[in-house]
């Protein structure tokens, strides 16, 4: 681990710790200038540093199944538009998932870095835009067939060119879309973002001087590459093999398998998805883009969290992807979930398999779904459309060393919940409650997290609202013993009524997890139940002290003390 003696370490840190200090810098900008929820409460976007010839150089802790996409996100706007097209003050935008996208909803804005008239970099801010036209208000469209029905598709053009706006592209993306001062201001929240890394890139190479800056840089892509070598090569050589699946597409009642084989050799890993279910009908396929990610981001989970996150981890990972399965969609099909929905279970299921290399690692399953609820409607005392998109948290899987996290998003999202105070501020809804689920944690010597359960009521105007979910049927995998964590759920009440029904049975739907398009009245009322995350060991191996715990603290109840640890419900043996 010796660096090369012409490595300036305490340069190479010093440029490191700044470029991330420089994309978190954009991330405050974006979250404070954005007007929509999903930018300035949840936080579902990331911002990057990336070299002109597209490898990603720093990054914000923000969403991780953006990170793995960036390398070819820039690959990909390259090739359309060439870095000797780009001028001073050039910003492009990009959605297209066909042309090295994550999914549609998620709009990547690339500034060039100019220093004396050179391209010396490229500031990059990825963000999930909650309205894009298409088939439901909110872009996730349960019940899509095709690309087209999932909204507004922008291959890479000039937003602005020489630092002016293009208007054509701006009225054009504006014109397609049902909420067009809040994709205005969430845009310009984009661009601001690329802006502050420009300037702020600009700067420290002027410091320091370009040579200084492309060795450095150079030095520390190595660097990392080398570390993440010698993370590789402490796992024992061999193949290791898991499986997970998406119960159902949305079109079809039938799940779909996602197959993983992790083949580790020397210093170097290959994450193979052959074997893996046709790509589906709905929208639960994955993109290449995503496939790449989802693999990258499993692997940093069990690898040493100090080491830079830049493209130098990434080379000595292959992903094989065969075209036309789940995990490498053909055009035209839907993809919207995938980026969701399937990215954290193909993350999962990476992290699965590696827990028969080093389980002391790993993790049990965690809830591997968002919740993805949109809706929108017309706002009853301005007459203006609104439309959001609303997560909710789960729990994720028990360790060899602690239990699971309870209410976290799922792995590749890292976003946060709006607030009750705020979603009530902003939308039609009253919170009647919002809650952590007892017993949902699968049992183990480690128990998973608990998931949580929202209920809501609709109150003066007609909302139609649409899901992307999972977990309702497919419990949550516990490892070495552990038993799997609670089942999700999604239910719906009608006004005046007391009876709770799935969605699938009270609006005729194929699935109760990924639906479109429904209509609901003043007065109605939904209640989202999540995932709990899987245990990790024999349930009987836990100490009893921990369980008599959960008991005095509500996360079990007597009942499952005693059917699953073998304690009764004072907590005695």
């Amino acid at each position: 681990m010796a660096p090369s003696p012409d490595v300036d370490m305490v340069a190479m840190s010093i440029m490191d710790s700044t470029m991330t200090a420089m994309c978190r810098e954009m991330g405050i900008v974006l979250m404070k200038t954005s007007y929509s929820t999903i930018f300035n409460e949840a936080l579902d976007f990331t911002c990057a540093l990336a070299s002109p010839g597209g490898e990603m150089i720093a990054q914000a802790e923000f969403c991780p199944s953006m990170i793995g996409g960036v390398p070819l996100l820039v690959r990909s706007c390259v090739k359309e538009i060439p870095l000797e097209q780009l001028e001073p003050g050039d910003v492009i935008v990009h959605n297209d998932p066909y042309r090295g996208g994550l999914h549609c909803p998620e709009h990547t804005l690339i500034k060039p870095v100019f220093v004396d008239g050179e391209i010396m970099g490229l500031a990059m801010t990825i963000g999930h835009l909650q309205e894009i036209g298409g088939m439901v208000p909110g872009a996730f469209a349960g019940e899509a067939t095709e690309i087209f029905q999932e909204g507004l598709r922008v291959p890479p053009v000039f937003i602005k060119k020489r630092g002016k706006d293009v208007e054509e592209v701006w009225k054009l993306m504006l014109a397609n879309v049902r909420t067009p001062r809040f994709n205005y201001g969430d845009l310009r929240a984009l661009i601001a973002g690329v802006d502050v890394g420009e300037k702020r890139l600009a700067e420290m190479i002027t410091k320091y001087g370009k040579d200084v800056f492309r060795k450095n840089i150079s030095d520390l892509l190595d660097y990392s590459e080398t570390r993440m070598r010698a993370e590789i090569g402490a796992i024992p050589d061999g193949v290791y093999r898991f499986s997970d699946q998406v119960e159902d597409d949305g079109i079809e009642k039938r799940s779909f398998t996602i197959k993983v084989a992790v083949h580790v050799q020397g210093d170097e890993l290959v994450v193979d998805y052959t074997g893996t279910s046709p790509q589906a009908r709905g929208p639960i396929n994955a993109t290449l883009g995503v496939s790449y990610s989802a693999a990258y981001n499993g692997i940093l989970h069990i690898t040493d969290e100090t080491i830079p996150t830049n493209s130098g981890c990434f080379r000595p990972i292959r992903v094989v992807s065969p075209p036309g399965t789940v995990l490498n969609v053909d055009y035209p099909a839907p993809e919207v979930g995938g980026n969701t929905e399937t990215h954290c279970k193909i993350a999962g299921a990476v992290i699965g398999a590696m827990s028969q290399a080093v389980p002391e690692k790993t993790m049990a399953a965690e809830g591997a779904t968002h919740t993805n609820f949109v809706f929108g409607g017309t706002n009853a005392d301005t007459g203006e459309a609104f439309v959001c998109y609303a997560i909710e948290l789960s729990g994720w899987g028990g360790r060899s060393f602690a239990d699971g996290n309870d209410a976290t998003d799922s792995i590749n999202g890292n976003c946060r919940v709006v607030p009750v105070e705020v979603f009530e501020t902003r939308f039609p809804w009253e919170t009647e409650s919002y809650e952590l689920v007892q017993d949902s944690g699968g049992a183990g010597r480690h128990r998973g997290g608990l998931s949580t359960r929202r209920t809501i009521r609709s109150l003066n105007t007609e909302i139609t609202g649409s899901q992307m979910s999972d977990r309702h049927r497919n419990r949550p995998w516990g490892l070495y013993g552990g038993e799997p964590g609670g089942l999700a759920g999604t239910w719906y009440r009608a006004a005046n009524t007391t009876e709770w029904r799935t969605i699938d049975d009270a609006f005729g739907k194929v699935s109760p997890s990924k639906w479109s398009n429904v209509t609901i009245h003043p007065g109605d009322t939904i209640r989202f139940q999540t995932p709990g995350g899987g245990g990790w060991g024999e349930p009987k191996e836990r100490a009893h002290e921990q369980v008599k715990e959960d008991l005095r603290e509500g996360y079990i109840s007597a009942a499952h003390a005693r059917g699953a640890y073998g304690l009764d419900s004072a907590g005695d043996d």
